[in-house]
């Protein structure tokens, strides 16, 4: 029997469990997928359940559980930063200190309580070990990438201290090498823009990347020269004057807003050019500091090989500018780089520096399933579904459900897409995806404003072809989880540009192109995902394009589906017109009235 390790990160956001044996990755899925509450922190306890019976593992095969940061530090900086900025924290620290004391200084019993209710043994309870945040980032990205010796650098809000840090990995070891210490942070600062321009911190960042093209970095020299110092070697400083997170549950500052000489966005209020100049503007700056401190790990760890992690990795934009400057020959990012891949990191680096066990490395291979590292699904189990709601369906063939679904797709249909395991990590990789037709000038807008009822400046990625990549786009890197953006070769030109321009024609696949012409691509091959490789290829033998639309299966403000019930639930509430379990699918026409609108 091998050693199998159990990681968990929460109470804080993107709860998530992980379960590693002798190194591998064999589970790994977010709270949120199975509670339905978007970005849960709570104890992964669902998860924990979901991995055990999925696996067919008894809770006395664990041998341990390793949390991912380390929480008695964390209350340390909560101490330390109240005393720092008082008068001004003493009332942060009085909102705080009852639940740090009565919870979160006991996090070891807690964990203990809670597996004991899952039926874990007490011996266990000598066995849950803590990581340090950020070497539990740098685990996540280092030891499933293919790569022996690897720089790798870590970029969030914050962890215990750190909020950016330059680490080596050798073999089995990492060696973190610099740090940038709380409360001079990247993704604190890019989230504090995130709340002025009405999106939500920890949760919409992701929207202002999106939102960014539509303007101009006008006030890039205003942020440089006013917010924030950076030096040549990537390190930098925010002038605490514009910022109130060290005081109260604000990130911003009265300051700030006066900066830009605006308010404070309300959630519902309409989006100005100036929000997409701001957006602009903090995106560049972003993108800037992080080629700097590519740059300096670079000259520092003297390595071909770069892996990212943390919140800030998921910039794909920023990724992309990293990609197209090759300070790196190879880059390497974990797909679930917030705190939920913490809980990977957490078990993988206990199991090779804590254990010190020889290092596994997938040279040719994915050692991640490609991301697919959540629940299947039975045929059963979906009948079973089916049955309960009395909904009308048809069990295909794969050819039948191949031809059938490409011709729809083309047709301007909808599809509500189920297959295989669940994507872990917040992009949806062609298992738990809404599918549709990039030719289309109207599919954008459709999208956004029918199925998934969000913003309308909202951009859609394509799902497209590995052999497709390069004739259709400016880079022939694979991307197989959707984290780099690229430029679409052969564009034409807009009518006009800026936020009144979004649904301008700039390219031959116009729901997939963005304003600046860019896309977020994931690319297929027929060893990652069989099924979605055959739509793809009989998609462009029908138009021409190895390329279909491929966004998250969910409406705004709700996690990805993750069951037959949550599918057949989303599909009813929202515009889509058909949806695909396994081989059965399920035409919204041919459904009874009743049914229809019980569900919504």
């Amino acid at each position: 029997m091998g050693i199998k390790i159990i990681g968990i990160s929460c109470f804080y956001h993107d709860s998530a469990v992980s379960l590693v044996e002798d190194g591998k990755v064999e589970f790994a899925i977010q709270e949120e997928r199975l509670t339905r509450l978007k970005h849960d922190k709570s104890f992964p306890k669902y998860g924990l359940k979901n991995c055990l019976k999925y696996l067919n593992i008894k809770p006395e095969e664990i041998d341990y559980v390793v949390f991912y940061d380390k929480p008695l530090l964390k209350f340390e900086r909560l101490i330390e930063t109240s005393l720092t900025f008082f008068p001004k924290g003493l009332n942060l620290f009085k909102n705080y200190f009852p639940i740090w004391i009565k919870e979160k200084v006991f996090i070891k019993q807690i964990i203990f309580n809670e597996l004991q209710l899952l039926g874990f043994d007490k011996k266990l309870k000598k066995k849950i070990f803590f990581s340090n945040h950020h070497l539990s980032h740098a685990a996540s990205a280092f030891y499933p990438s293919i790569f022996n010796d690897s720089a790798i650098i870590t970029l969030d809000g914050v962890g215990e201290w750190n909020t950016s840090s330059i680490a080596l990995g050798k073999g089995n070891k990492i060696t973190t090498l610099k740090t940038i210490d709380y409360p001079h942070s990247l993704g604190l600062l890019y989230s504090a823009f995130t709340q002025l321009l009405g999106f939500k911190v920890n949760s919409d960042e992701y929207k202002m990347m999106g939102l960014a093209p539509y303007g101009n970095p006008v006030y890039l020299d205003l942020i440089e020269n006013e917010i924030l110092q950076s030096n040549q070697d990537g390190s930098f400083f925010l002038n605490q004057d514009y910022f109130s997170f060290n005081y109260k549950e604000m990130m911003i500052s009265e300051k700030f807003n006066n900066l830009f000489k605006i308010e404070k966005r309300n959630m519902k209020d309409k989006i100005t050019q100036k929000h997409a100049d701001i957006a602009s503007s903090i995106q560049k700056v972003l993108e800037k500091i992080i080629l700097k401190i590519v740059f300096h790990a670079r000259n520092i760890t003297n390595q071909n090989n770069l892996c990212l992690a943390g919140g800030v990795a998921l910039n794909c934009v920023a990724n992309g500018v990293l990609q197209k400057e090759k300070v790196f020959e190879k880059i390497w990012i974990q797909p679930a780089a917030t705190d939920s891949g913490g809980s990977l990191g957490a078990a993988l680096s206990f199991y090779y520096d804590g254990l010190n066990q020889k290092r596994i490395v997938y040279k040719n291979e994915e050692s991640m399933n490609y991301g697919y590292l959540g629940q299947e699904f039975s045929d059963i189990e979906v009948e079973n579904s089916l049955k309960n709601f009395k909904i009308n369906y048809r069990k295909l063939t794969d050819k039948e459900l191949i031809n059938f679904t490409s011709k729809m797709i083309l047709k301007n249909k909808y599809f509500g897409w189920f297959q295989g395991r669940s994507e872990f990590g917040p992009r949806a990789l062609g298992c738990r995806s809404i599918l549709a037709n990039p030719i289309s000038p109207n599919t954008q807008k459709d999208l956004n404003l029918k199925i998934k009822f969000r913003e309308s400046f909202r951009p859609f990625a394509p799902i497209i072809l590995e052999e497709e990549l390069s004739r259709l786009f400016d880079q022939n890197d694979p991307s197989p989880y959707m984290l780099f953006v690229y430029k679409i070769n052969k564009k034409i030109s807009p009518i006009q540009s800026g936020i009144n321009s979004i649904n301008e024609i700039r390219s031959e696949l116009p729901a997939i192109t963005h304003v600046d012409y860019s896309a977020r691509i994931q690319t297929i091959n027929e060893k990652s995902n069989l099924k979605m490789f055959n739509l793809l290829k009989k998609y462009k033998e029908l138009t021409g394009y190895g390329v279909l639309v491929n966004t998250s299966f969910n409406v705004s403000d709700e996690p990805i589906v993750n069951s037959p019930y949550d599918a057949i639930k989303c599909f009813f509430e929202s515009g889509l017109d058909f949806l695909v379990i396994n081989n059965y699918i399920i035409d919204k026409v041919e459904q009874a009235e009743h049914l229809t609108t019980s569900l919504r």
